[in-house]
């Protein structure tokens, strides 16, 4: 019996009354129609990681910092990723930025969507999220959910809910469909590359 699919929701941001909170429930919320899908919640408050201060690279040695180990299973436990990402200075938040930092191996060759919010939807910062992906040797999607100044005030202030709006709830789950046949295709080959033949011998 193939095991169901193992989803990451990432809440990229630590800070006190952080907004992110309210995406990542939604998604769930359209996680949980999903089947052969298990989505989870995946909290950076849980991964205290200090700065990233290795003399080499995790793809050149993993961290040896407790904390880093752990954040590394978690990441090797998963098939894909949501990044929940407000933006900050035209960026995401240090706190993700050093999160990614702290693991390389583990996030190869998975794909990753993104939910963005803040100034133009979150979208600079999750412009520069995908290019740090590629490093990582992530699949990063086209397909994200930005949240427009309009939702995202009427979430905030008003007392709006994601339920209320019909074109995010579109937008969330073509998002998601994306992933996920993109998670199962990736992760049938990540188990499957032993049997690629070697193209270029020496």
């Amino acid at each position: 019996m193939t095991e169901p699919l193992q989803i990451g929701v990432v809440l990229g941001s630590t800070r006190m009354g952080r907004f992110a909170d309210r995406p990542a429930e939604w998604v769930m919320s359209l996680g949980r129609k999903c089947e052969g899908v298990t989505f989870e919640l995946v909290d950076l408050r849980d991964y205290p990681l200090p700065f990233f201060d290795q003399p080499k690279s995790p793809l050149r040695e993993p961290s040896k910092n407790e904390v880093a180990q752990r954040w590394a299973r978690k990441i090797r436990d998963l098939d894909a990723f949501v990044f929940v990402t407000g933006e900050y200075n035209h960026s995401i938040p240090a706190v993700l930025k050093n999160a990614l930092d702290h693991v390389y191996a583990e996030f190869n060759r998975k794909p990753a969507t993104f939910v963005g919010y803040g100034n133009a939807g979150g979208a600079r910062a999750i412009e520069q999220l995908r290019l740090m992906l590629v490093e990582l040797q992530v699949a990063p999607l086209r397909g994200a959910v930005h949240l427009s100044r309009e939702q995202f005030i009427g979430i905030l202030l008003d007392g709006k809910t994601f339920a209320e709006s019909e074109p995010l709830a579109k937008a969330g789950e073509a998002m998601l469909s994306e992933l996920i046949w993109w998670a199962a295709a990736l992760r049938e080959g990540r188990e499957h590359a032993f049997n690629v033949p070697l193209l270029f011998p020496r």
